[in-house]
């Protein structure tokens, strides 16, 4: 489904070294997967999400996504890929803070010319999914740190995504909401590909069934590595 093959991104300053980033990246991933990447700030690891999630373009290598490369992507396809393919959640949760939790659900809706009665009815639907039916009208300030980042999750869900990708999730919860929230992104899992990044390894040997270390920018340990897609995987 997605494949990553020799993957590198360095940034360049005027009149500063370049930094390089990402060394060299080699990863597929499965279809539904509960995938956790850990390592030290700067290793290079939310410089792969956004990469993956295609927010940053890579120098070298390339994404592969349902056997199609992207080295000739134009801005257009990686609009409709994040769009479409799709989910973010981060730490910072992201919310507008001046509308309902209905509206910032909706919001990623409006983008992708659905009705206004077909948005309404697919945020309710998502604010259910995670826990949050009856509260549509509250505003981002009246709910809890948990609950924020539930409406952030319902937002991410509700292009029906095939890829979540979540920065950070737990990152500003305690640790009984962190629970909450993990054993959410868990549920969701069940049938979609969820890559997080965290700083917390206990949490991710709980829930996430595969852990990808990383170290200055390569990967250095896989707990359940995958070489790719049978055509029996590929056909459902």
């Amino acid at each position: 489904m997605l494949k990553l093959v020799g993957i590198t991104k360095d940034y360049i300053s005027k009149d500063q070294p370049i930094v390089h980033a990402l060394n060299g990246i080699n990863i597929n991933f499965r279809r539904c997967e509960f995938v956790a990447i850990l390592g030290h700030s700067g290793c290079g690891k939310t410089t792969l999400l956004n990469i993956i999630g295609g927010l940053d373009r890579y120098t070298d290598g390339d994404l592969i996504i349902e056997g199609v490369s992207t080295k000739d992507y134009k801005d257009r396809d990686w609009d409709t890929y994040r769009n479409h393919s799709i989910g973010f959640v981060f730490q910072s949760y992201n919310l507008i803070p001046h509308i309902n939790i209905l509206k910032n659900v909706e919001i990623a809706l409006t983008i992708s010319g659905v009705s206004k009665a077909e948005r309404k009815n697919r945020a309710m639907e998502a604010l259910k999914k995670v826990g949050l039916e009856g509260l549509e009208k509250k505003k981002p300030n009246q709910l809890s740190g948990g609950q924020m980042q539930r409406v952030a999750i319902a937002r991410a869900l509700v292009n029906n995504p095939e890829i979540l990708l979540a920065d950070e999730p737990t990152g500003a919860l305690d640790s009984d909401t962190s629970i909450q929230i993990m054993n959410l992104l868990k549920e969701v899992s069940n049938d979609r590909l969820v890559i997080m990044v965290t700083h917390n390894p206990e949490l991710a040997k709980q829930y996430a069934n595969r852990i990808v270390k990383m170290k200055d920018g390569l990967l250095v340990d896989d707990s359940n590595p995958y070489k790719g897609e049978s055509a029996q995987e590929r056909k459902t």
